[in-house]
């Protein structure tokens, strides 16, 4: 399988503050990486083999073959650097990929979304935190050390 080196940027930590402790980490989950992509290419096949019908062609099969494909391949290239994103709560800060550093006062809402968790801070920016087991126990997680 293909495996892709995380981006510079992205592959970054952002470092603890003098005194700062890491409450909790959310890593991405492998099942639910691939749950989410199956999921992706059932529905997409099907929409796409329903187009081929309303088209009138004559292997409409193609659509539904064709989506499982290229989503399947998508996955498997992407796999390594999805699965590599880690998120951190300390007792002051919400760390994520990319050297985000979102400070617990900030953080309007985290809410589950799609296998998600979506976070919107209080001037309007959103971050996920995808691929997650149990995204609505993360949410609350996340919302009772604010």
């Amino acid at each position: 399988m293909a495996r892709i080196e995380p981006d510079a940027i992205l592959a970054q930590t952002t470092p603890l503050q003098d005194g700062e402790k890491v409450q909790a980490e959310f890593r991405a989950d492998r099942t639910a990486y691939w749950r989410s992509h199956l999921i992706m290419a059932v529905v997409l096949g099907a929409v796409a083999g329903l187009i081929l019908i309303w088209q009138g062609n004559p292997y409409p099969v193609a659509g539904p073959f064709g989506a499982a494909i290229a989503i399947g391949a998508r996955a498997a290239y992407l796999a390594s650097e999805a699965l590599a994103e880690t998120w951190r709560l300390t007792d002051r800060r919400l760390l994520g990929p990319g050297g985000r550093a979102i400070p617990l006062s900030q953080i309007r809402s985290a809410r589950p979304f799609l296998g998600a968790v979506q976070i919107t801070t209080t001037s309007g920016d959103r971050h996920l935190i995808k691929y997650l087991v149990d995204p609505a126990a993360t949410a609350q997680h996340i919302i009772g050390h604010r």
